[in-house]
């Protein structure tokens, strides 16, 4: 049976946070509802916090895409969580990890692909390229793209607004290493294109079950490629960035094993070792949050170890 906390309604920095019932096992969690930008669309923030949050004490930050999925199965669309709040206490009870928090920003279904698709690389294909990708479709009710790519302005919103209000609304420790983001499928995307951007701001950055493909196709698909060419020019000095990758075989994922391995060896070749980057793969897993969920502990571990 879960645990539950609830929140006090207070005003901070002109974010309301919620009063209403937020359901953890472990931990608390604050949500800032409607959290306003001047780049992106309104949308919730939800902040976790171990169960031994000491506002005396510093933690690190780990930002993470698809903030509505990482709690509570009970209020997701598809009943699957990530269970962020189990694994991240465990980790810090067990001391395998240093302390930190968790800041959950929700997607929007009808605009995520054009906030989380990668801009430049998707901007370096040729404009009849990038015109037919807006004409795809998700299904017959709705376009792959809800509108035009976002993803700079998403990151932009992520750097020069939230950070801010987290590291004074919360104990943090504001420096690149111990700033990190994480996500999965496009989330893993724009977790890569973010430490690439903003390489001062982000240490490490976990990228899981990674959506090389940018669509659903594999044939006659330039867009892996453009993320070849963009990693490329812009990966990160190794000498101060964490990156993990990981990938299943099933499902979505069964799209990801032969481009994975053209990004390993563009990540080796960038020097990147066995000291600073981890990809992981795990045969038989699919693309779904309850998959993630059990691999979880591993990049958290890896970007936040002692």
């Amino acid at each position: 049976m879960r645990n539950k906390f609830f929140i006090t309604l207070f005003l901070c920095c002109g974010i309301l946070a919620s009063a209403q019932e937020v359901q953890v096992s472990s931990g608390k969690v604050q949500r800032f509802e409607n959290f306003k930008s001047a780049y992106v669309a309104t949308r919730n923030v939800d902040v976790w916090l171990p169960h031994d949050y000491d506002a005396t004490k510093k933690y690190a930050v780990v930002y993470m895409h698809d903030g509505q999925m990482l709690f509570d199965a009970t209020t997701t669309w598809n009943k699957q969580e990530w269970q962020v709040d189990e694994v991240a206490e465990r980790l810090q009870t067990e001391k395998k990890t240093q302390p930190f928090i968790v800041v959950g920003i929700a997607s929007l279904h009808l605009i995520r692909h054009s906030d989380l698709f990668p801009q430049k690389p998707f901007e370096s294909l040729p404009k009849k390229t990038q015109d037919s990708l807006y004409t795809l479709e998700r299904n017959k009710s709705q376009a792959l793209f809800g509108a035009k790519i976002n993803s700079d302005n998403y990151l932009k919103f992520i750097v020069t607004e939230l950070k801010p209000f987290i590291d004074k609304t919360f104990s943090t420790k504001t420096d690149r290493a111990h700033t990190f983001i994480m996500g999965s499928s496009m989330g893993g995307l724009i977790s890569m294109y973010a430490i690439c951007e903003y390489p001062d701001i982000f240490g490490g950055a976990a990228c899981i079950s990674t959506h090389w493909p940018g669509t659903f196709a594999a044939e006659n698909n330039p867009i892996p490629g453009a993320f070849y060419e963009y990693l490329k020019a812009k990966l990160p000095n190794p000498k101060n960035h964490k990156i993990y990758f990981d990938y299943g075989d099933q499902t979505l994922d069964a799209l990801y094993p032969p481009l994975q391995q053209k990004v390993d060896k563009i990540i080796t070749a960038k020097g990147f070792s066995t000291k600073n980057w981890l990809t992981q793969f795990f045969p038989g897993k699919d693309h779904s949050e309850k998959a993630w969920a059990e691999r979880l502990h591993i990049p958290f571990e890896f970007l936040l170890k002692l």
